[in-house]
């Protein structure tokens, strides 16, 4: 067993990297790439970067390069639920790509071409996931998170997007992973952390959020690594 975790960015990653053993970084592709120990089981550790082209560079070249056999995702998303709010961790049970148009061809919003709209992450993982937040007496929240190559901050772009995908949360690197992990058949699981919502108001620090949120997120993803084996 190989697991791969990503974080979007490199806060993301640091809190798990401070819990490894044996770390080996490998420079390639013009990113790098972190194999070490947790626990015994082998994990490679790396920043997929912002945006859907290079999470799917990363995606691939964890499982096609690096061999690994399970995908974990953690980072933040923006709520387009109203239910949800500022520190909520929601994992996806599916995802789409709210941002794919090809409509003038007669097919849905969001179809990618000889693909599908919605992409399913692993039962089993999502099991996984819940037996953790129980663990941690943590509330997990499970919905449909809308991927995008844009940051969205038009509350009318918003609502149509959570009406018309049913989605929760909006991010710009799960979709892109989950395609990459669907079509090769290695099972992943997409963590996020709300980092806004329609109550946030201005005094909130996003860079103070960023490092309690991804330490609570590096714990919970390596406490899914351990269970996995």
């Amino acid at each position: 067993m190989r697991v791969a975790i990503l974080g979007a960015m490199p806060e993301e990653i640091d809190p798990l990297l401070e819990k490894l053993d044996n770390i080996v970084k490998v420079d390639y592709a013009d990113n790098s790439y972190y194999k070490a120990l947790y626990k015994g089981i082998e994990v490679v550790v790396a920043y997929s970067k912002i945006g859907c082209a290079f999470s799917t560079l990363t995606a691939t070249l964890l499982i096609e390069k690096f061999k690994c056999d399970t995908l974990l995702f953690s980072g933040v998303a923006g709520a387009i639920n109203s239910e949800l709010k500022i520190g909520d961790l929601i994992y996806a049970n599916k995802l789409c790509k709210h941002d794919l148009d090809i409509t003038a061809f007669g097919h849905p919003l969001g179809y990618v071409p000889e693909g599908k709209v919605f992409i399913y992450s692993d039962e089993k993982l999502q099991e996984i996931a819940k037996d953790v937040a129980k663990s941690k007496g943590i509330e997990l929240k499970e919905g449909v998170i809308a991927t995008g190559d844009q940051f969205i901050d038009s509350n009318e772009k918003k609502d149509f997007i959570a009406k018309h995908f049913n989605a929760d949360a909006i991010e710009m690197e799960g979709y892109s992973v989950a395609l990459v992990c669907d079509a090769l058949n290695v099972p992943f699981f997409i963590l996020r952390a709300i980092s806004d919502s329609a109550d946030t108001d201005a005094s909130f620090d996003f860079d103070k959020f960023l490092e309690k949120s991804a330490k609570i997120s590096a714990d919970f993803i390596l406490d899914m690594v351990e269970k996995i084996k």
